[in-house]
């Protein structure tokens, strides 16, 4: 996962409220985001070897910066998000024509199916979980399934705090995950207990979760979160990873963080 796609905050600001973190009273500092944005790109590409692709922003999509929502990637096909609220359904547009300008095969959805890509699907090559309700429809998993071919199991998101399954859970490159169980509703976390060995999981604390923990890029040994979490850091230094911090105060008000800024092509 070491090729991500990622879209410059040129016009990245909180214009509307589609989650909990989102108040349109509390402004983002744009100059401050651009400097956050641009020292994350900078630990991915120089401390963690990452290539990354950049979009062109667009005015009218301010949440076009989250890239993770674009599309949950098989190979060299797109499956293209269905945005479930209407102030991000213009960045599909966008994403597609991205999609296919770089030469990957783009799947869609049936209308009024609601899939929010690499937001809500995450996981490992040979098994994937799916969160829903709040941004994904779990009926959506049925066709994922087949246009991928990887079992997925679908577990629900309960908190509104943790709209997104990026949000509360990140897959790790050594197998490992790191995530929030209080997210989850009792099944998801035995789904999720019972597939994956205690050894493997990184339970993060309730507070450091709350600063998007989970919400973590990982590129080899090397993992970039949001700084303010250095009892996680702890833990994947044990684990044998490299952490980073790095500040996205700004890119939090949002309800994003370090994964939700990049889409991993790989």
């Amino acid at each position: 996962m070491n090729r991500l796609l990622v879209c410059p905050p040129d016009h990245f600001k909180i214009a509307y409220e589609i989650n909990s973190w989102m108040h349109v009273e509390v402004a983002a500092d744009q100059a401050l985001a651009r400097v956050q944005w641009d020292t994350l790109m900078a630990v991915l590409e120089k401390d963690c070897g990452a290539k990354l692709e950049r979009m062109a922003p667009a005015r009218e999509v301010p949440d076009m910066v989250f890239t993770a929502n674009a599309a949950a990637m098989s190979r060299r096909t797109a499956i293209l998000s269905r945005f479930r609220f209407a102030e991000r359904q213009p960045e599909e547009a966008y994403f597609e024509r991205w999609f296919l300008e770089h030469g990957f095969t783009v799947e869609k959805l049936p209308e009024g199916m609601f899939f929010e890509g690499a937001g809500d699907l995450l996981g490992f090559d040979s098994l994937k979980i799916g969160g829903y309700r709040q941004r994904t429809d779990i009926r959506a998993y049925q066709h994922v399934c087949r246009m991928i071919d990887c079992e997925i199991i679908p577990v629900e998101l309960i908190d509104p705090r943790f709209y997104h399954l990026d949000t509360c859970f990140c897959p790790l490159a050594g197998g490992e995950v790191m995530w929030f169980p209080p997210a989850f509703d009792e099944y998801g976390q035995e789904a999720i207990r019972h597939r994956l060995p205690e050894s493997k999981r990184i339970e993060v604390p309730e507070d450091e979760a709350y600063r998007f923990a989970c919400n973590a890029v990982s590129i080899g040994a090397h993992v970039v979160l949001p700084e303010g979490c250095p009892i996680t850091m702890g833990m994947l230094a044990a684990h044998g990873y490299i952490p980073h911090a790095v500040g996205l105060s700004e890119f939090l008000k949002a309800g994003g963080a370090a994964k939700c800024l990049t889409l991993a092509l790989d």
